[in-house]
């Protein structure tokens, strides 16, 4: 099981690096961090995945509001929220044929291919862990050159920021 931390934090150097050093120091496993700025001037917006079955999700928590730079942190995991994750997935296309059925997939996946070269296909997913999963899964047989992942990003539903 994982916890979907949000957390709000000042736009200044060393904040990301104070808060990779608070899980380093606690312990604390971070599955996936992603950072960007918010609709507030000077105001980044933090996403950290923690496993809650190795980590005391309330703790983490706490901690992050003993940093200074902190500014809010919302536990999203059982809130009603939109969670996304992005990929970039470089896959071998040799063949006639073996192109034709990785484009069948990536249709079928809602995916869309980004650049195409003589041997592979570069295919651009965005959604949920399981649907990124499914995706890389079917592709594995025709060979994934290389690939890469943003990280989850999540935002609560409703019309304001903390509903």
């Amino acid at each position: 099981m994982h916890s979907t931390l949000i957390a709000l934090v000042e736009d200044k150097p060393g904040v990301l690096n104070r808060v990779a050093s608070l899980f380093r120091r606690r312990a604390f496993n971070i599955e996936s961090l992603t950072v960007g700025h918010t609709e507030q001037e000077g105001v980044s917006r933090m996403t950290i995945v923690v496993d809650s079955t190795r980590t005391d999700t309330q703790k983490v928590v706490q901690n992050l509001y003993k940093l200074v730079n902190v500014l809010h942190v919302e536990d999203v995991t059982e809130a009603p929220s939109v969670m996304r994750d992005l990929a970039l997935i470089k896959v071998s296309a040799n063949g006639g044929g073996t192109r034709a059925e990785v484009l069948q997939i990536v249709e079928t996946f809602r995916a869309r291919v980004v650049d195409v070269a003589l041997k592979t296909l570069m295919i651009e997913v965005t959604g949920t862990d399981e649907k990124i999963n499914g995706l890389v899964d079917v592709l594995r047989p025709y060979g994934i050159v290389e690939m890469v992942r943003t990280g989850r990003v999540a935002m609560a539903r409703g019309s304001g920021p903390s509903e």
